[in-house]
């Protein structure tokens, strides 16, 4: 799916749910979402990508008239703490790309920023098990710098809009592989497995 798609995927009221579910690729819902009539914000892959897509698609709701979402990111990640196959609950996320040492700023701060370089929402997904989300513009295939339990490319990015707006924020993300120099070819052979996985969660939500 082009970028293109991502920016013109529907804005109608059946568009505008209470509960706004948020991915980054429509491979990691497989749709079975769609399937079961439920709207997917598909943002494409990246933090900035991520920031662009749920911040236009929060002025669509205020524009409509409309309460602001729930926001709900399902998503994929490597871990090198969290077998995979684990879904995983985060209320907390960092930036694990951030570097800004050479200024004298601590790894993960982004400098003359005052939102907070962790940010934390009240648990949502208490039932599964709880991890540090670390969000950064790279397919992790070795250790970070930063700890973080679980790597993506976006929830960061996500939280972030929701701690700006206003707006409560909800995540859960599928390892699909270890963080490792194997993580590409796990991450595929495991889309499908994670989309099952997300479906499930959201029907007992």
């Amino acid at each position: 799916m082009s970028s293109t798609t991502f920016e013109a995927s529907a804005t109608g009221s059946e568009s505008l749910p209470a509960r706004l579910i948020v991915m980054a690729l429509d491979i990691e819902s497989q749709g079975l979402f769609e399937g079961h009539g439920v709207p997917v914000l598909y943002t494409g892959l990246g933090k900035v990508n991520a920031s662009i897509a749920l911040t236009r698609r929060l002025a669509a709701y205020r524009h409509a008239g409309r309460p602001a979402p729930f926001v709900v990111n399902f998503g994929t990640a490597g871990s090198r703490r969290f077998v995979t196959g684990t879904l995983v609950g985060c209320h907390r996320f960092v930036q694990r790309d951030m570097d800004v040492r050479a200024l004298g700023f601590e790894y993960g701060v982004t400098p003359f920023d005052a939102v907070p370089a962790e940010l934390e929402f009240p648990p949502a997904f208490t039932q599964l098990p709880q991890g540090l989300c670390g969000s950064g513009d790279s397919f992790a295939t070795g250790e970070s710098i930063m700890h973080c339990d679980v790597v993506d490319m976006e929830a960061y990015a996500y939280a972030k809009v929701c701690r700006l707006e206003g707006v409560d924020f909800a995540c859960a993300k599928y390892i699909t592989d270890g963080a490792d120099h194997a993580a590409a070819g796990d991450w595929s052979m495991n889309l499908a497995a994670a989309a099952a996985a997300f479906w499930r969660l959201y029907a007992s939500f």
